[in-house]
């Protein structure tokens, strides 16, 4: 998992990225290719 203090970058890698938040942090998940999950902060 990559830790960004931007995310907008990492979400344009792949179209299955969706950013949610979870627990206060947001978070970039991909169902498809798991190698793309990032966390900000």
């Amino acid at each position: 998992m990559k830790i960004k203090n931007s995310l907008k970058s990492l979400k344009g890698r792949h179209r299955a990225n969706r950013v949610v938040r979870r627990r206060g942090r947001v978070y970039v998940i991909n169902k498809q290719n798991p190698r793309f999950k990032a966390r900000q902060g």
